[in-house]
């Protein structure tokens, strides 16, 4: 396994770095706004993105405008498919155009989040694991069209997808049309990052992973060429908002985290060598990286997650980073541009995969994880809310932190 994952990792940083521009591109070359008059008035879209993380940034917009230039925008219906949350030129574009009736699996946008709770837009919170298999197996509307962000496209179909995979095989497997915003702020040495590999339907097949670094799938998403019907150029960073320094408290709880881990290693409940790290966003999960960086007692870290932010960096400096698999590279500009300037000696040590493998249940459980994740309040009895305010007002979701809560080895609520 440690020779076939290290050939594969010398191949991808072998890919020629030429202009991106092919004939098929030139060939598919079309303004966002003759995407968005192609699109049927009543449309589900699959979109890239995992939280503000490779998400198309134009081409929604244009419809919103579309919608508003109508003259019966009334007739507009959208059912929105994303990985999670996304960007305000994704979620936020769509739910003020006010036609948005459904959104799945995740939300944090707070125009969406208005809309939810008035009732407006219908939102399924669900598991994300379990959003692939829904969508693949029928239960939801099929996907017209699917909308995804890539860094480089080939005349064989093949799609490089950026900052994210989220949930950008399963919408362009089953999408009717492919349209793809080509963003030139994303370097061709990004291909090579993703592991693409969808599990077999109808099948109880296991899902070949058994370390944090395997890569069992491509890295791209092969489809029909013949599908993709328009690209879009653009030169834009994902609108992620800038990194939030810990607070005093948030270190305080970090360091009493370390503390039990450290204790559950020395009564053997734990290796020496750790297991992998699961961390969710927030500050506190933010702070335990932190404190690992500048903590001599740990040496050597992995995490196999759903995002990674800036915090990764801490762990990176100080040479503790061993290796790191997630869907989404949730960084704020400067995190973007140091990520990228510093690509050819991280790339070695990240993969981003499916939702459906990052996420997956059956991984989570064989890798043995140590999760982190935010709740909003918890009972004596270890009964944990992390989805609805008061009862019955949404906050964003469950998200994925109930796929790694149940499956973990260790689960941590902050």
């Amino acid at each position: 396994m440690f020779y076939r994952n290290h050939l594969i990792k010398f191949s991808y940083r072998c890919f020629s770095s030429e202009s991106r521009i092919n004939s098929f591109i030139k060939s598919k070359l079309m303004s966002a706004e003759d995407v968005a008059e192609k699109f049927p008035e009543k449309v589900t879209i699959g979109a890239s993105g995992f939280t503000p993380a490779g998400y198309p940034k134009v081409i929604p917009g244009a419809f919103a405008q579309r919608i508003k230039n109508s003259k019966n925008p009334e007739n507009f219906s959208i059912n929105l498919y994303t990985g999670a949350s996304t960007g305000d030129e994704l979620d936020g574009v769509l739910a003020r155009s006010g036609r948005l009736k459904l959104k799945i699996p995740y939300q944090s946008h707070k125009d969406l989040r208005k809309l939810i709770n008035q009732g407006k837009v219908n939102f399924i919170d669900m598991h994300l694991s379990h959003v692939s298999k829904y969508i693949r197996e029928g239960m939801f509307p099929p996907i017209d069209v699917a909308i995804v962000e890539a860094c480089d496209v080939t005349s064989d179909g093949r799609i490089y997808l950026t900052n994210s995979s989220g949930m950008s095989g399963t919408y362009l497997s089953l999408a009717k049309d492919i349209y793809i915003e080509l963003n030139e702020a994303h370097p061709l040495d990004m291909k090579g990052l993703h592991d693409i590999y969808l599990p077999e339907i109808h099948t109880g097949r296991p899902i070949n992973i058994d370390y944090v670094d395997d890569r069992i799938g491509t890295p791209y998403v092969r489809v029909n060429p013949e599908k993709i019907k328009g690209i879009v150029l653009t030169n834009k960073y994902d609108s992620s908002p800038g990194f939030k320094k810990p607070d005093d408290a948030s270190f305080k709880i970090a360091n009493h985290l370390l503390d039990f881990i450290l204790d559950e290693v020395e009564h053997g409940r734990i290796p020496k060598t750790l297991l992998p790290f699961q961390s969710g966003v927030g500050n506190v999960a933010n702070a335990v990286l932190a404190c690992i960086a500048q903590d001599n007692r740990f040496k050597s870290i992995e995490m196999y997650t759903e995002v990674i932010q800036d915090s990764i960096f801490d762990l990176i400096d100080s040479d503790k980073l061993r290796f790191a698999s997630t869907t989404a590279l949730t960084f704020s500009s400067e995190g973007q541009k140091r990520f990228h300037n510093q690509l050819h000696d991280l790339k070695s040590k990240f993969i981003l995969r499916s939702m459906e493998i990052s996420n997956n249940p059956e991984v989570i459980r064989r890798i043995g994880l140590i999760t982190m994740n935010t709740a909003l309040e918890a009972d004596i009895y270890g009964n944990v809310n992390s989805t609805h305010v008061l009862g019955s007002s949404m906050m964003n979701g469950i998200g994925g932190s109930g796929d790694f809560t149940r499956n973990a080895y260790i689960s941590i609520f902050l």
